[in-house]
């Protein structure tokens, strides 16, 4: 079989990569798009992230004599608000941080962000997270909506599960029993109610 996933059983890197890049294709197929504004975001911010460190790194003078312009820089990275302009050090800082605010705040765990299906009367996509510890065979998968204030809001669902039932002992995924797992979840994020407000 020519399209069959084979997981390291010894990594859990590796099953948690193929578990998830399962779950973003079944969640898709189902007719839900997905919405690639975080990411392109965060595209943007490394790219100013690596001009700003490349500008840092090939700057004209070294360390003693570039002394002031490195005080300057760490005296003021925190005012440092404006993404355009000269980049300095501490714009660097700033961006990085702001990067990485957003993993820490908005994406987290997330695997998979959604816009609602054409058609639906629901006006909210999904935040597909899940999670994978270290030592640890239980996989956790939680289908959250992308707008959880809004009034067409589901019901935060999750199953956690040993990974075992869904590999074979050579590390191949059966694809039918974790695709069955993860369309009920779907299925119970979607006959959820509404929030009423």
């Amino acid at each position: 079989n020519k399209n069959v996933k084979k997981a390291n059983l010894l990594d859990h890197n590796s099953i948690k990569h193929i578990l998830d890049e399962s779950v973003s294709d079944i969640v898709t197929s189902r007719g839900y798009k997905e919405d690639v504004r975080l990411s392109n975001l965060k595209l943007f911010l490394g790219t100013i992230i690596i001009a700003v460190a490349l500008v840092a790194q090939f700057y004209n003078k070294k360390f003693p004599e570039n002394r002031d312009f490195l005080i300057g820089c760490i005296a003021s990275y925190p005012f440092l608000v404006s993404m355009f302009g000269f980049f300095d050090y501490g714009k660097y800082v700033v961006l990085n941080g702001v990067l990485q605010l957003i993993l820490y705040t908005k994406e987290k765990n997330a695997i998979l962000f959604t816009y609602p299906p054409e058609g639906s009367f629901t006006s909210t996509g999904l935040v597909v997270s899940s999670k994978l510890p270290r030592f640890s065979d239980e996989y956790t998968l939680t289908i959250d909506s992308a707008d959880p204030k809004s009034i067409s809001a589901g019901k935060s669902v999750q199953f956690t599960k040993s990974v075992t039932q869904w590999f074979t002992k050579d590390g191949v995924l059966v694809e039918g029993l974790f695709w069955k797992d993860v369309e009920a979840l779907i299925k119970e994020y979607a006959k959820e109610e509404p929030k009423k407000k």
